[in-house]
């Protein structure tokens, strides 16, 4: 045991040796002390602890403070390998032996040494396949075998496990070369196969093992010096296929091809077995047509035995039914159905190939063999039957992955650091499908969070480009690359626009080319496209599973497939470029970003629905950014992985190398939650809720609006700053300073100096440009730019007397886009309130085909609270809360007896809602009761609004609470009484039950005299 100062260099050992020193790791993290030997396998994933917050010094390695448990069999195995190894490996055949130890040599008989990790995996496999229970040496197959009966029905699976970044290619062809060889000397050895299918989870990864095929122009075999000269000849009588697990799906007749639905349905009617789909037997002769011959009655000889080897398997398991299907939320629930249907396929697969050829062993490569929430098992459950491990700290120790960098700390206010758990953030206010107003909106507006954590990374990234233009360019080195990992193609694509830039359509028809936010990462400069993109958008689940992209997707990426075919040309002279398709294009743009002299050479940046394929080998990713929810340590390793892989293997004068970083925000290494261990309450029944057909006369109406217009004459502007314009800026959840650090390593800080050192007139020529774009255009959209210079002047005022800041808090958190449009909402509400207009008018816009709704359409169940209900047309009042809302409950009572109060509603699945923004953002307000009043003789119809703002509803609602009142009283009802179809509205908002009573009178008798009543006349008229 050594202590140590500093943790500033994470590599202790050298990749070609077995490990000798690893970091000591306590509960928060690793403690300064480097302990000898080999650190045991444990199921967890190291992470940097928090310095936000005392509550999170503690290294988490599980969100629900599960222990960590040791791997016993792998550690046993291990200990039996390592004594095997110094015995010379005792029990093996020359052949074994042979390759054993040139796998082993180092310099100078070995130019390039195989890394220890790669040796060990296949030594442990060799191990158990050769060496166990013969000659002394222990026998573990006793204690893999029923784990596989168990989990595999019988399948021969032995997994493994080895980080990201660290060659499981390489054991692949180990394994190979080990099985050929052998047979093919020994063609009688039942031990041995020469013939393997290679199953992968993908196009990409299948494509990228083709350097598994000994023919293959760049084989591993002969550039990492897996097999001695003498011994090569053996080698090329392999037979490999490699396919992705996708082929394992039965496929249709051509008979049955293209014929309609319903005629399928008439000539299957009836029978069980489909004629035009083909059996598990035909599956097999297609997948394996070229691979072995038939064999006798049943189809299998042992000469037909095959060696299967699954690459990324913790894809391929047998599933098993939930064991409580209500715990999971519909997203969780169709996440994990999709992750077990296709592990069905493949393990199927496999099944089948055993039936009717026969599998001699199945060799599991992956770097997180565990099973996941929803697969029947226990979550984070390593697969028993993994037999090595060479973690990613085992990795990082030994030098060969990138260190990844996680933010640790920041100055954003509040205990959580916000580029850390981005998602929980930025998840609730992302759009999840595409809408009418997201189309018409002019501009998308990301979540301060999410802008924030772009412009972070984004200087870090510059950086590192930086570095590469003055050392890295000059040697002909592609450029540093950006991942950003998205939850679905809507989010994608608004990120991509916002990174990349986008066509813009101009009142007139035109269209120009507008930049994106991040200069070194925009593909549009000086206004025009640029001839070679620096950001693509790719869909990954398509790209892999060969499906045709859909026709949005394509539209999305435009640009990139035309660019791409051009430069394809120019690479390949005479090319047919019309053959590609356009996915066979980006696929090849995606799986050669970051290799010389191919089409993805130059890209910087990529944007990628759910995740960029495992196996994706990239080696230039620096800086990586998750804007998606991360329920598993599987998918905080998958994508982080993604970034892990070394740009340099060249080693130091130590003999080791030096360490390399990848910047991570937004994936939040945690373990997955274990099964709570409180017993949860039994759910209450469901009850309906709807409107009662008796009560027709209770009915209540009302409109529905997408917003409000107002016409603003163009004179000179006069300010009136009141209350309304008021706004203190506290830093809130964005950060400005960000430390990044590894589990153990280097650490980068990272500050946007912009914000922090903003000038007053940089800001408010910014609030200006956003008000006159958003509030002050003409009515045909064309903006007034000789409006602006006054629109800066009332700017500069109503920042110096308006805006105050908290401490360590500046103006130019107003350059956020979120702020600059909160800005230029505070500047409108100055203008709508100046004296010397001309009465401006609020006007209400009505929704398009849905203008109006009403209480007959309430009809649905709920498990809340409910009271019945005697004056509304819906027969009972939910309450809000997990144990009810008493203020709602007695706000229902004082309606039940006002004589005045004619029916009245509560807002659940009415679909009454009132626009407002906050932040540059529109939400949605629903306030809690409609209320409509008996009508006086020769009188309107007159309705009241009431919110109670009891409890903590406000906490957990987007927005200001202040805002949806404001909106309520002076925007919606103003809007609708100017308009005059619906009648006289009024809002009111209840704070305090004590004088709910009295309250709810006044707002009655006031509604009744117009007195809250705003609009009618024009907006000065009635006191705003």
């Amino acid at each position: 045991m050594s202590p140590v100062e500093s943790l500033d260099n994470p590599i202790l050992n050298s990749p070609y040796d077995p490990p000798e020193r690893h970091f000591e790791l306590g509960p928060g993290g690793p403690t300064g002390t480097i302990l000898d030997g080999r650190r045991l396998s444990e199921s967890f994933i190291p992470v940097p602890p928090s310095k936000k917050s005392a509550q999170q010094e503690a290294l988490d390695f599980d969100a629900t403070g599960e222990r960590r448990e040791q791997n016993t069999l792998i550690n046993d195995i291990r200990q039996a390998v390592d004594l095997w190894r110094a015995r010379n490996y005792n029990g093996v055949t020359p052949i074994t032996r042979k390759l054993l130890q040139h796998w082993a040599a180092k310099p100078p008989e070995r130019e390039e040494p195989a890394f220890y990790c790669q040796r060990e995996a296949a030594e442990t496999a060799i191990y158990l396949a050769e060496a166990a229970g013969r000659h002394g040496n222990p026998d573990f197959r006793g204690r893999i075998d029923p784990e596989n009966d168990i989990h595999n029905i019988g399948l021969p699976r032995v997994a493994l496990k080895m980080a990201t970044g660290t060659g499981k290619t390489v054991v692949m062809g180990m394994l190979i070369a080990w099985q050929t060889i052998n047979k093919v000397v020994n063609p009688s050895d039942a031990r041995f196969a020469k013939r393997f299918l290679i199953v992968t989870p993908g196009i990409t990864i299948r494509d990228r093992l083709r350097v598994l095929e000994p023919a293959d122009e760049h084989n591993y075999y002969r550039e990492r010096d897996l097999v001695p000269p003498d011994l090569w000849d053996a080698l090329l009588q392999a037979q490999i296929i490699i396919t992705n697990y996708h082929t394992f799906l039965l496929r249709d007749a051509k008979e049955i091809q293209g014929v309609a639905v319903n005629t399928r349905k008439i000539l299957t009617a009836g029978k069980v077995v489909d004629p035009f789909k083909e059996t598990n037997e035909q599956m097999v002769a297609r997948v394996l047509r070229d691979l072995v011959g038939r064999g006798g009655r049943s189809g299998k000889t042992k000469a037909g035995e095959i060696v299967v080897i699954n690459d990324e398997a913790h894809h391929c398991y047998q599933d098993r039914p939930l064991e409580d299907p209500s715990e999971f939320d519909s997203e969780d629930k169709k996440e994990a159905e999709q992750r077990n249907t296709d592990a069905r396929v493949w393990f199927k697969g496999l099944q089948a190939i055993r039936k009717k050829v026969g599998i001699k062993a199945i060799y599991d490569l992956s770097a997180t063999p565990y099973y996941l929430r929803g697969s029947g098992y226990n979550e984070g459950y390593i697969f028993p039957w993994t037999v090595s491990d060479f973690s990613l700290m085992d990795a990082i120790e030994a030098g060969i992955v990138k260190v990844p960098r996680i933010p640790v700390d920041d100055d954003a206010a509040g205990d959580v650091i916000t580029y850390k758990q981005l998602w929980e953030y930025v998840g609730p206010v992302l759009p999840k499908k595409k809408t009418k107003k997201l189309e018409e909106q002019p501009e998308w507006i990301p979540p301060k969070e999410l802008e924030g954590a772009l412009h972070s990374l984004y200087r870090s990234y510059r950086r590192r480009f930086e570095h590469w233009e003055t050392d890295l360019a000059p040697l002909g080195e592609p450029p540093p690359v950006m991942i950003v990992v998205c939850n679905n193609t809507l989010v994608s694509k608004l990120v991509y626009d916002w990174i990349a830039g986008m066509d813009v359509e101009l009142e007139d028809g035109t269209t120009i080319a507008k930049p994106g936010e991040l200069a070194l990462l925009s593909n549009v400069t000086e206004g025009l496209w640029a001839p070679r993109p620096r950001t693509i958008l790719i869909d990954s689940a398509q790209l892999e599973s060969g499906e045709v992209m859909g026709r949005d997707f394509k539209q999305a990426a435009t640009h990139e497939i035309e660019t791409f075919k051009d430069e394809y040309r120019r690479r390949n002279p005479g090319a047919d470029v019309d053959n590609l398709t356009d996915e066979d294009l980006l696929r090849e743009v995606t799986n050669t970003v970051g290799k010389k002299g191919r089409l993805g050479e130059h890209v910087r940046c990529v944007v990628s629905v759910s995740m960029l394929t495992e196996g994706w080998d990239a080696n230039t990713v620096t800086h990586i950014l998750g804007i998606r929810r991360f329920g598993s340590q599987l998918l905080c390793e998958q994508v982080v992985g993604r970034g892990l892989r070394r740009r340099s293997y060249a080693a130091n004068d130590e003999g080791r190398f030096d360490p390399e970083y990848a910047e991570v925000y937004g994936v939040p290494f945690a373990f997955i939650p274990g099964k709570p261990t409180k017993e949860i309450p039994p759910r209450p029944p469901a009850v309906e809720v709807r409107a009662l057909n008796d009560r027709a006369g209770l009915r209540i109406g009302f409109p529905k609006l997408d917003g409000y217009r107002i016409e603003i004459p163009d004179e000179q502007f006069f300010a009136n700053f009141d209350h309304t314009c008021r706004l203190h800026l506290e830093q809130s959840s964005v950060a400005i300073w960000v430390r990044n650090e590894g589990v153990v390593g280097g650490a980068e800080e990272v500050t946007l100096k912009r914000y922090r050192d903003a000038r007053v007139q940089e800001v408010a020529y910014q609030v200006a440009r956003t008000l006159l774009r958003r509030e002050l255009s003409a009515h045909d959209g064309v903006e007034r730019p000789w409006l602006f210079p006054q629109v800066v002047d009332i700017a500069r005022e109503w920042l110096a007397s308006c805006v105050t800041v908290d401490a360590d808090t500046t103006i130019g958190m107003l350059l956020l886009t979120e702020g600059t449009h909160l800005a230029a909402e505070r500047l409108f509400n100055a203008l709508i309130h100046q004296p010397g207009n001309s009465q401006p008018r609020l006007l209400p816009m009505l929704r398009p085909f849905d203008s109006e709704g009403f209480t007959d359409d309430v009809d649905f169940f709920t498990r809340k609270v409910v009271i019945d209900a005697t004056k509304s047309h819906v027969n009972r009042v939910v309450l809000d809360g997990s144990g009810g809302n008493t203020w709602e409950q007695i706000l229902s009572l004082l309606c039940e007896q006002h004589a005045a109060v004619a029916a009245y509603v509560k807002n659940d699945h009415l679909g009454f809602a009132i626009p407002y923004v906050h932040e540059g953002r529109t939400y949605q307000y629903l306030p809690d009761f409609l209320i409509r009043l008996r009508i006086r003789p020769d009188d309107v119809e007159r309705t009241l609004i009431v919110e109670v703002s009891g409890g903590q509803k406000a906490a957990h609602s987007p927005g200001s609470v202040q805002a949806k009142a404001d909106t309520a009283r002076y925007q919606w009802c103003a809007a609708v009484n100017n308009h005059g179809g619906y009648g006289r509205w009024g809002y009111e908002e209840i704070s305090d039950m004590t004088t709910a009573a009295t309250k709810l009178d006044m707002a009655i008798q006031s509604l009744y005299a117009d007195g809250i009543v705003t609009g009618l006349r024009d907006i000065q008229e009635v006191g705003l």
